[in-house]
């Protein structure tokens, strides 16, 4: 997105966009993506597109959905994402968060849109979409870990017992890690899951929660869909998620998920397929994929 065409003293993250007379002119003919459900919401769609047109004439508008999250309208230019009102006055740059699904929306939309983010280190790339924690400095990210001195409580075993075994260090208020277990377990791998807590306080809670369960596996799930159990007060892990977390950002892993091969410390950051997990989780040690 071109930021020079806001006017001097406009902030980035809320610009105001006055809109020109009301049109019904035809969407942008190069090529943009429109999403629509709806003929009323089709009209605010040509409006918004119009406007952008007219206001922001050196950006390049690439999609268009003004369904998915009206009264916002998203916009991808590019990389980039923003969101714009209905009445095209409003331009909003920054993230977009589902409290009732506990994940960055913004997030998801930019690794759909550029699949290598997370891989590059999408906590940088993404805007630190992941990470929640200004407090703890990490070191500069791995691709290689000695994972020898993480404590054995520290973790859920859980998915193929058969399996080749992948380390996945996660949070469970994570949108990315949650959609991870299912491509982790149709990739038909054991895993061993170290919760860290991204998101703060609420996250080390859950961690505690699911560590303390009799059985962690179906704890850990429960947490993933927001019924972590309560850790009993007589259950204390919290040497083994300092572990984990000082483990986390001496190799700085920024973000999650980060999955880590057993069989030699190779490390992917962020969230991948099953397939990519089963080539990954199979390859030879010293194989990054």
């Amino acid at each position: 997105m071109n930021f020079n065409e806001f006017r001097p003293g406009l902030k980035a993250r809320v610009a105001h966009l006055s809109l020109a007379a009301a049109s019904a002119a035809a969407l942008l003919t190069s090529g943009v993506a429109v999403v629509t459900a709806m003929p009323a919401q089709a009209a605010i769609a040509r409006d918004v597109a119009q406007a952008l047109k007219l206001r922001l004439p050196k950006t390049p508008i690439d999609a268009l959905d003004c369904t998915t999250f009206a009264p916002w309208c998203e916009v991808v230019s590019g990389e980039s994402l923003f969101y714009i009102d209905e009445a095209a006055r409003y331009l909003f740059v920054g993230r977009l968060y589902d409290l009732e699904e506990r994940r960055d929306v913004t997030a998801a939309r930019l690794l759909e849109l550029n699949p290598d983010l997370l891989a590059a280190g999408a906590a940088r790339a993404a805007g630190r979409a992941e990470t929640h924690s200004p407090e703890a400095r990490t070191a500069p990210a791995k691709t290689m870990v000695d994972l020898s001195g993480l404590p054995k409580d520290g973790a859920v075993l859980w998915g193929n017992r058969r399996g080749p075994r992948l380390v996945v260090f996660s949070d469970f208020q994570c949108g990315y890690c949650q959609r991870l277990t299912g491509e982790l377990e149709a990739a038909a791998v054991l895993v061993e899951e170290r919760p860290i807590s991204i998101f703060g306080a609420s996250s080390r809670r859950m961690s505690e929660g699911v560590l303390c369960a009799k059985d962690k596996a179906k704890a850990l799930h429960a947490a993933y869909a927001g019924r972590a159990p309560s850790a009993p007060a007589n259950c204390d892990v919290g040497e083994a998620l300092d572990t984990n977390e000082a483990f986390a950002r001496a190799n700085g892993f920024a973000g999650t998920p980060v999955i880590v091969r057993a069989s030699d410390g190779a490390v992917l950051h962020g969230y991948r397929d099953a397939a990519t997990l089963r080539k990954f989780a199979n390859a030879k040690p010293g194989g990054r994929k």
